[in-house]
């Protein structure tokens, strides 16, 4: 089995593409008017509008609100990657902190309220864990 990406399903998906396409500093590529994906070496950001949900089912998700998932991006370093993202965050939850296990960490959320970590390992082991 591969972990192969992460899908957000949004109201506004201009919007939201709009907002990865900042974050990240990628073009996405569109396939529908509802469907657009993301992609990096490591992993996929797909987005669909709330029509695609039809096609799986119904009541599948609630978009606009965040929930038990993090989305989670190793950065060089989270000091300067704060600089830039508070100008593209719609909020910052938590400013750059060096968390207990050993990553500085900054936490923000997309324009849906999904929460987005940005962290760098600051401690040898965290180092060393994602060397």
């Amino acid at each position: 089995m591969k972990f192969q990406s992460i899908r957000i399903i949004t109201n506004d998906i201009k919007r939201a593409v709009g907002f990865y396409e900042k974050v990240l500093t990628i073009n996405a590529k569109w396939f529908t008017e509802d469907f657009a994906e993301l992609s990096t070496d490591a992993i996929t950001i797909a987005i669909g509008s709330t029509r695609t949900l039809s096609l799986f089912g119904d009541d599948l998700t609630r978009p606009g609100g965040h929930s038990n998932i993090i989305i989670e991006f190793l950065v060089a370093d989270v000091d300067n990657e704060y600089l830039r993202i508070k100008q593209i965050s719609p909020k910052i939850v938590q400013k750059p902190t060096t968390m207990p296990w050993g990553n500085r960490s900054l936490l923000c959320s997309d324009p849906d309220g999904n929460v987005l970590n940005f962290f760098t390992p600051v401690t040898s082991e965290a180092i060393q864990k994602f060397s």
